[in-house]
């Protein structure tokens, strides 16, 4: 009986309180997509970072059984590629190293090949036919030249890549994304909070008589605040709801279906990263209406 109640004020709620409750799902719904859109892009950052190598960073490619040159005569030999690695360490400009081996260049080219269905690696196309790699993170991005001059003319090292005029649009462009769908996300979570606010001020305005009756019979506080509480969790699904279908949309039409098949060279989001995203989303949206609505209820219900 007493659930029967709770459940009736809640259907009233909603439709003493339509428009408001409306506008917020609809401000929660543009709030939390960016907020799903800044997730993906950050991590769409890190991904290109992976691929390419930060601003800070060089990459050292030795040789291999088919090149000759100047300081190539087949494939790098442990010796050459301890020297390699000793000069590295010994530049005041490094701040740390990985070696990538021909097996993992092999596979990250393998990926890259996969989501073009138009190119294939050539026959009989192998680990041997890559290069072995240092990645060499740069304490300062003024370092690079000290480093590169230090391993350029070793013996075993082919060329060294340094792509930071490259890729700094790339970054850029990311970072830009990134903070302008988290700032305008936080803009609309602050109107969010407010309409919350108002919402349940002008609920208990419009409950206050039966509020009162229930004060008089010895309703308990989280009696009286449950249906709140519930309006808070629907509004919030709604939301969440809303914003993870934008965001699936966003990725099946933007991604799978837009720039992935195009531009084949990075490495995109993919559904696990939706996945990733939507669960910062579905955990963001109850809270913005929950907490609120807790504290709240204690001011205007005074209970």
């Amino acid at each position: 009986m007493q659930l029967r109640h709770v459940f009736s004020e809640l259907r009233q709620g909603l439709r003493r309180n339509l428009t408001m409750h409306i506008a917020v799902v609809l401000t929660l719904f543009v709030s939390l997509t960016l907020v799903g859109l800044g997730v993906l892009l950050n991590t769409e950052a890190k991904k290109t970072e992976e691929q390419f190598g930060s601003l800070n960073q060089i990459t050292v490619f030795m040789c291999n059984k088919q090149i000759q040159g100047q300081n190539c005569s087949g494939k790098v030999t442990d010796a050459q590629k301890d020297a390699i690695l000793e000069a590295v360490k010994k530049n005041p400009g490094t701040d740390g190293y990985r070696v990538e081996s021909q097996e993992t260049a092999y596979e990250k080219t393998k990926e890259i090949f996969s989501k073009d269905q138009k190119a294939t690696l050539p026959s009989g196309f192998g680990p041997d036919d890559l290069r072995e790699s240092i990645w060499i993170d740069l304490k300062g991005q003024d370092d690079a030249e000290s480093v590169i001059s230090a391993v350029q003319g070793l013996d075993g090292v082919y060329y060294v890549r340094d792509l930071r005029d490259e890729v700094r649009p790339i970054f850029k462009a990311i970072d830009v994304l990134e903070k302008g769908a988290i700032g305008v996300a936080g803009f609309l979570i602050f109107a969010a909070l407010l309409l919350v606010a108002n919402t349940i001020r002008l609920a208990a305005f419009a409950r206050r008589r039966e509020i009162g009756i229930m004060r008089l019979v010895g309703a308990s506080s989280l009696y009286i605040s449950l249906p709140f509480l519930l309006e808070a969790l629907v509004t919030a699904f709604a939301g969440v709801a809303m914003a993870a279908g934008a965001l699936a949309v966003f990725m099946q039409l933007g991604i799978k279906d837009g720039v992935e098949p195009q531009i084949t060279f990075l490495p995109w989001v993919g559904w696990g990263d939706y996945a990733h995203a939507v669960v910062w989303v579905a955990v963001i949206g109850p809270l913005l209406t929950l907490i609120p609505t807790l504290l709240l209820t204690r001011k205007y219900l005074k209970v």
